[in-house]
């Protein structure tokens, strides 16, 4: 019976000859990323904007009615714009709302608002049962952002270190580049369609590093030993010639990841979609950023076929000397 191969062992495509566009492209991406944060902003969650979380059950419906409830709360005046969505099972509810400048260093304004919330939800659906309340304030959920920065700033600092240390400083600057295309992109389409931003953004973010710092390893672990075995190969064709050694490799992780992230994507809960979401957008970004960012970059930052030359001490020269070895 033959192994099903979904990249022929013959494959040479040559990746490198679209650098400069796919380049180019990924800078805009970036970019453009950016100044989606910084006009339309992130849709924070209650850990980084501060606010109320409510969470309810529903015991004698099968299915919590989100819409009126979405109506009921919102129509409140102390309240702004809830988030009210599926937490568990079909009847239970997660409520959240933002907490207005003014309760800021005021616990009873907090408190009024949860009791407006869970009196005018009692009204319309006696069989509602208050599982619990949850309370972020302002000063916290800046906290909490200035954390998660540092912790991704972190991780990508020490992945960093750890590639120029195990290869060579341009292995470790164009991880570090790779890695920040990735954590931009994702961003980029958090802020362009507006999607919850919480801590389990946070926590897939971590993720995505993690999978796009295995992948690109594992093509600079290639590269790495064919700058060894060709040393008169020109370096895009080596770049090439690696990336296709390891492309059945990176295809067969990527699709599995992607079939088992598909269910989650679409028919999980919602409480989830953010979370598989990032991973899902991380997992395709980190895989185009491993070809296109992570190898092309290793030509402009000056790797050549003598990189990994261990280079000859003048000790060694001199006993080459003195073995008549060198005339």
């Amino acid at each position: 019976m033959r192994l099903l191969k979904l990249v022929p062992d013959d494959t040479n495509i040559k990746f490198l000859k679209w650098r400069w566009p796919f380049f180019i492209a990924s800078l805009v991406l970036m970019v453009g990323s950016w100044a989606l944060v910084a006009t339309q902003g992130l849709n924070y969650g209650v850990d980084f904007a501060g606010g109320q979380e409510i969470r309810a059950t529903f015991t004698q419906t099968e299915e919590a009615p989100i819409a009126e409830l979405r109506q009921t709360v919102g129509a409140l005046e102390s309240v702004g714009d809830p988030v009210i969505q599926r937490f568990g099972a079909p009847n239970e509810v997660s409520i959240r709302v933002k907490l207005p400048p003014e309760a800021e260093g005021n616990p009873e304004f907090a408190a009024q608002m949860t009791r407006d919330i869970t009196t005018a939800l009692s009204e319309g659906h006696p069989d509602l049962r208050i599982d619990g309340v949850d309370s972020v304030s302002g000063k916290v959920s800046g906290e909490f952002r200035q954390d998660a920065i540092f912790a991704l700033l972190i991780a990508m600092v020490a992945v960093a270190i750890y590639i120029w240390v195990r290869f060579e400083w341009q292995f470790g600057a164009g991880a570090l580049y790779a890695l920040f295309h990735d954590v931009s992109l994702t961003l980029g389409f958090f802020a362009l369609f507006q999607w919850e931003f919480s801590l389990q953004i946070i926590a897939a973010i971590l993720a995505i590093i993690g999978y796009s710092l295995n992948d690109t390893i594992v093509v600079y672990d290639r590269i790495r030993e064919n700058l060894k075995k060709y040393r008169k190969m020109h370096l895009p064709e080596l770049l090439d010639l690696s990336v296709n050694e390891t492309l059945a490799r990176t295809v067969m992780t990527s699709l599995t990841l992607f079939v088992a992230l598909l269910p989650l994507l679409f028919i999980g809960p919602e409480s989830l979609f953010g979370l598989v979401a990032a991973i899902t957008i991380g997992l395709f970004i980190g895989t185009y950023s491993s070809v296109y960012t992570a190898a092309p970059i290793l030509i402009w930052l000056g790797v050549t076929s003598d990189s990994f030359v261990p280079q000859e001490s003048l000790a060694d020269k001199q006993e080459r000397i003195a073995r008549g070895e060198v005339g």
